[in-house]
């Protein structure tokens, strides 16, 4: 009878420690989520700064004229925000078919791109693709970091849902085309012609459209200049998701 005492003893002194334990960390989950909820709501900017007017520098653009300022060797900045009417259609469409072809279909985030990526990244057992959209990048570029931690990933969804909300495909795509990163210290199509071909944007032929498309999936390393095998596989693979012959 004794050790039957002791032993239902022992159970509800661990079941109390355990429910303890529970109550605890669900506080501090709790606790947790809404530091996080109150950081999110702390990153969306006023969206009617963005919906319309000049293109602002990104959080990317910032943080390289950061590293330029303590290494001056850095190569200069080049970046020159241009409206979207003033880049070629040709272009436009490069870009949209290498980054994000439902991009105009999609609500901010491309679940059957996901999928594909995911897929992709346990066959390879390494995280080769993330499968964001253009809008996830847009935001990335404005407001986030590089980092591929799964939390910064978290923000950026809840601030793309937001963005397509609040913006339209035409200004959010016109935002990402005058932000992204087209090779160290080059930011936008317009800087990104001017420094590879001396021409503006909108007089890009196809074949440039298509190699400025390339170019996004790893800049500094892989661009019209240094032309290695990574960037004419990538052109020709968008050379045949557009239609064309290589």
């Amino acid at each position: 009878m004794l050790l039957l005492d002791n032993f239902i003893y022992d159970i509800r002194t661990r079941l109390r420690r355990w429910w303890r334990w529970l109550r605890w960390s669900s506080r501090l989950l709790l606790a947790l989520a809404l530091i996080d909820f109150g950081y999110v709501l702390a990153l969306l900017p006023d969206w009617t700064h963005l919906s319309d007017g000049p293109i602002q520098k990104s959080a990317f653009i910032k943080a390289y004229e950061y590293q330029r300022a303590l290494t001056p060797s850095l190569p200069p900045l080049h970046w020159r925000p241009v409206a979207l009417e003033r880049m070629s259609p040709q272009l436009i469409q490069a870009i949209v078919v290498a980054e994000d072809s439902r991009f105009y279909q999609h609500h901010g985030i491309d679940a059957e791109a996901v999928k594909s990526a995911m897929e992709y990244n346990l066959a390879q057992q390494r995280f080769v693709y993330g499968g964001s959209t253009i809008s996830q990048q847009m935001i990335k570029n404005m407001l986030l970091s590089p980092s591929r931690d799964p939390l910064r990933k978290w923000h950026e969804l809840w601030l793309t849902l937001s963005l397509e909300r609040h913006l339209s495909k035409q200004r959010i795509i016109e935002i990402y085309l005058n932000v992204a990163e087209f090779g160290q210290g080059v930011y936008g199509v317009e800087a990104a012609a001017r420094h590879y071909w001396n021409r503006p944007a909108r007089q890009l032929t196809q074949d440039q459209a298509i190699e400025l498309a390339a170019t996004l999936s790893s800049p500094d390393k892989n661009n019209p200049a240094t032309r290695t095998d990574y960037f004419l596989k990538q052109k020709a693979k968008i050379r045949r998701n557009m239609g064309l012959s290589a």
